[in-house]
């Protein structure tokens, strides 16, 4: 990873409190002599690192995901790009390499984007955070007072869509763009994530490193494809789990216990539980921050089973459990299609060819019709991976103006009617095509094993 960030007011050497990979084969790197800083600024409504040394009882609440100074430019000099299974295949009509470094850096995207984009209004922030907590009491209200078999489907459909909006406001909390205040973000991180059963802290750490890694094969956490040689080594089963829906919808609860388990755990070759402060996803000095997280945790499981020795099980299995089942699946399938399931072929990187903006213009910005208010326009996904400081709110703004120096590197989502229902083609195709990657080169693209489904074409 790089040494250096761009913080308000110029640049600055990357703090301690982000790791170098515990996993993979990133070599170490300098900061070239080439770097171009970001010109010092007065503002510090915007920028790309901060933290505070200010918390509860001397806790250390920084905000973790950063973006790194430089990238590579293209033709450097000295660097021999290793590309396997697509190189000459993703290039477009046009000679296009998406694989290719871009002719642009991060400062020059950053500043294409308005000024206003940067700042944070903790009361905008607030108010959403009313709007879905008031649908959501609403929605639970008048599902049991009418309590008839035509209404549950419809409100677990409704209700499991609002915990996601739920947990897409405590994401920003997460990164640090519902507001300036660490204290703030922390408190309504809890709140946001707790109440849908998601560990705050456990989360937003293996989050933090998902977006210092977003494309790397070996370190990114989210969603990264499988090694040829580890894919092999998985049994029948584990694959069809993997790659057959609806089971790759419902993984994220085990993702979060993680265990050695390649299917019902975080992914093959990576072990560590979101509850555990002990696990190698964390550093010693984060042990304190999991300890608060799984507790909160602990609480709301708690108030569920007191809730049904008062309500009785069955009622909150039809107010609860089946609308967080549908969160779970909402969640697993926006998180999958930000990088996979594209018509063009999606480059993965290793070693030297990776870079924080080559990784990050891998990812992708999906349309959700009527869904992207509701989901504070999460599927506005490339500008939020690079620049993860920006509001939800101003997502769309900081995109369009974005796009001029993006070019080809940006790929315009297909427009979807009023409910997204075109990207379940799109998930059901890079299912059946996105299995695995070359165990060598330094640029490579999903395969397919034709074994598992048969023939179906050539890899995404």
């Amino acid at each position: 990873m790089a040494t250096w960030v761009i913080s308000e007011c110029g640049v600055k050497p990357l703090p301690k409190i982000y790791p170098r990979p515990r996993t993979g084969l990133l070599p170490k790197t300098s900061v070239p002599s080439s770097f171009r800083p970001l010109p010092v600024c007065k503002s510090s409504n915007f920028g790309f690192s901060w933290s505070s040394s200010t918390g509860f009882k001397g806790q250390n609440w920084k905000l973790n995901v950063s973006a790194p100074l430089w990238v590579s430019n293209v033709g450097e000099e000295g660097k021999e790009r290793v590309v396997v299974n697509g190189g000459e295949g993703a290039e477009d009509e046009s000679g296009f390499d998406p694989g290719a470094p871009p002719p642009f850096k991060l400062a020059d995207i950053r500043a294409a984007i308005p000024k206003h984009c940067w700042v944070k209004d903790p009361w905008r922030s607030m108010s959403y955070v009313l709007r879905d907590v008031v649908v959501v009491f609403g929605l639970a209200a008048a599902a049991a007072y009418f309590n008839n078999w035509v209404v549950w489907p419809l409100y677990w459909i409704a209700q499991g869509t609002m915990f996601w909006a739920l947990f897409v406001l405590g994401h920003d909390c997460g990164h640090g763009s519902f507001s300036s205040s660490p204290k703030l973000n922390s408190v309504m991180g809890h709140l946001l994530h707790s109440s849908i059963l998601v560990p705050y802290h456990g989360w937003r750490i293996s989050h933090r490193t998902h977006h210092q890694n977003h494309g790397h094969v070996e370190n990114d956490e989210s969603w990264h494809p499988l090694s040829e040689k580890i894919y092999k080594n998985l049994d029948n089963a584990t694959k069809m789990l993997r790659f057959t829906l609806p089971f790759p919808m419902l993984a994220y609860p085990f993702y979060l216990v993680g265990n050695s388990s390649d299917f019902w755990g975080r992914s093959p070759g990576k072990k560590g539980s979101h509850f555990d402060p002990n696990s190698d996803l964390f550093l010693p000095n984060e042990r304190k921050d999991i300890i608060t997280s799984t507790a909160c945790w602990t609480a709301m499981v708690a108030l569920l089973g007191c809730l049904s020795f008062v309500m009785g099980p069955v009622q909150i299995l039809k107010l609860y459990v089946v609308p967080y089942s549908i969160f779970v699946m909402w969640l697993d399938l926006v998180t999958y299609l930000h990088h996979h399931g594209h018509e063009d072929k999606l480059p993965w990187y290793r070693g030297k060819e990776w870079s924080y903006l080559r990784g990050g213009l891998t990812t992708l910005d999906r349309d959700y019709g009527l869904i992207n208010n509701i989901h504070h326009d999460i599927g506005t996904h490339v500008i939020h991976h690079l620049f993860p400081q920006i509001p939800h709110y101003h997502l769309v703004e900081a995109t369009e103006a974005a796009k001029p120096v993006f070019g080809k590197y940006y790929r315009e989502p297909k427009k979807s009617g009023p409910l997204p229902f075109h990207l379940l083609g799109s998930l059901i195709k890079s299912m059946k095509k996105d299995h695995y990657v070359s165990d060598t080169g330094d640029v490579v693209y999903y395969q397919t094993d034709q074994e598992l489904y048969g023939p179906t074409g050539s890899s995404t």
